[in-house]
């Protein structure tokens, strides 16, 4: 477990006891970030809302899409929990073990289409804060997507660098979800570095 330690399960409010339940019928087990997240039971519920909303099944952004940004991110922030669950849904997406482990390294290989680079050009550029999003790269997203599938596409990133680090500061570990994990190399573009 983390730095935190969880609470009995009897102590969190059932509203919260709630979502523990859906998340054991989703994944098999109640999840590490949830039992932190369910001590600030008001902020997990709007976390939890909010995820479930960017991950809808009408996002007008493709699974695999959204999958592949949510790893990348995670890579980044180092964030052992976040890569597992999430290279795990990007598996169940359909997207092969070679495409997720080249992921750390997406400039370099030909396994990924303009949009999907466009996404996560994007998704890096947001996440490391020097130099940030271009003028460029806006003008390159909106001839790409409409401007409500570019909102999309912000509040995912935006939420991944949330979980994430909350995750990573929290030092939550891999839960065992994806059996072949990818490496968490977070290698960043050139001439870049978080701030």
């Amino acid at each position: 477990m983390s730095t935190i330690p969880a609470k009995q399960l009897s102590e969190y409010p059932r509203y919260i006891r709630l979502f523990f339940w859906k998340q054991q019928r989703t994944y098999g087990r109640i999840l590490d970030p949830g039992l932190l997240w369910g001590r600030s039971p008001r902020v997990f519920a709007s976390v939890a809302l909010l995820y479930g909303a960017l991950d809808r099944r009408s996002s007008p952004l493709p699974p695999a899409l959204r999958s592949l940004v949510t790893v990348r991110v995670s890579q980044i922030n180092h964030c052992a929990f976040c890569v597992d669950i999430n290279s795990a849904t990007l598996a169940k997406r359909g997207v092969t073990m070679d495409k997720i482990d080249a992921l750390g390294t997406w400039r370099e290989s030909s396994l990924f289409s303009p949009e999907e680079r466009l996404a996560l050009e994007y998704a890096e550029a947001m996440t490391i804060t020097t130099p940030g999003v271009s003028d460029d790269l806006r003008q390159r997203l909106k001839s790409q997507w409409d401007d409500d599938t570019i909102v999309e596409l912000t509040g995912l990133i935006a939420f991944q660098n949330l979980s994430s680090k909350f995750n990573a500061a929290l030092d939550v570990p891999s839960q065992g979800f994806c059996t072949l994990q990818p490496r968490t190399n977070s290698a960043l573009p050139q001439d870049q570095s978080i701030d």
